[in-house]
């Protein structure tokens, strides 16, 4: 342990601690990153300047704005950096954070309630209101960009048919999309975007868009949707989760090749 050190206003690690409010352990932490540099005394025990407590005022403030250690020792190491931009630029990131806490906070409570409310439904209530759930978070996801590119009615056409589906139905609609990934992975190994496991994952995928499609399906219109996975992170992500890196970029690939 460190002693005391009676030499002016020196401090040890104890005392320092003591005075900041912080663990002796935390300084040695900030000293193996490199943020304090105490001075040894004659016997090697730590001890810590004027200059250092200012210093490690510094580093309290920073981190009591949520500032990341490696960030303020940027900071403290570059006699150039803007402390001033830097707070402002993680202000930013903040409020970023609050929204989207805000965001994520408002859809669970909004999940808890629809919980709640299905549990005290009998079943057929509860399947009508599992739909029901399933075609809003579509909305909230998708339906302002899916309804400006196909139109209200081609929207609300398909969400009429996946609410009219029958409890088999549904249940067969979400085998169908848990095979599609299976086959994709199938697909893949086999390496060739034109063989029959390839052919067969096209085919997959057309019967499950024709569930939400109906006879509104349009071979080209289906095409375009997969080509577009490719630029948009949320399916290009589902499909690469699903299948590995490089599942959207194959699928499309087979769909082109087997449509």
């Amino acid at each position: 342990m460190d002693k005391p050190d009676t030499s002016g206003r020196h401090y040890n690690v104890g005392r320092l601690a003591q005075m900041a409010g912080v663990s002796a352990r935390t300084l040695r932490h900030y000293e193996d990153l490199g943020l304090l540099e105490p001075a040894r005394a004659e016997n090697g025990y730590r001890t810590y300047a004027p200059r250092d407590v200012r210093r490690l005022s510094q580093i309290l403030a920073m981190r009591a704005c949520g500032l990341p250690l490696t960030t303020i020792r940027r900071l403290l190491g570059d006699s150039r950096a803007d402390l001033r931009n830097a707070l402002v630029s993680h202000l930013k990131t903040l409020r970023a954070q609050e929204r989207s806490l805000a965001d994520a906070m408002a859809r669970t409570e909004a999940a808890i309630a629809a919980i709640e409310g299905i549990e005290s439904m009998d079943d057929e209530k509860r399947f009508a209101a599992l739909k029901a759930q399933g075609l809003k978070e579509f909305e909230d996801a998708y339906g302002a960009e899916a309804r400006e590119r196909y139109g209200d009615a081609a929207i609300d056409a398909a969400n009429e048919r996946i609410m009219s589906l029958t409890r088999d139905e549904w249940d067969a609609k979400d085998l169908l999309e848990e095979a599609i990934k299976v086959q994709l992975r199938m697909a893949m190994a086999s390496g060739d975007p034109e063989g029959d496991e390839a052919a067969e994952l096209a085919h997959m995928h057309e019967r499950w868009m024709r569930i939400h499609w109906g006879e509104a399906y349009d071979r080209e219109a289906h095409l375009a949707l997969v080509r577009g996975y490719l630029c948009d992170p949320r399916f290009k992500d589902y499909y690469d989760t699903a299948a590995g890196d490089g599942g959207a970029e194959f699928l499309v690939r087979a769909m082109e090749a087997n449509l």
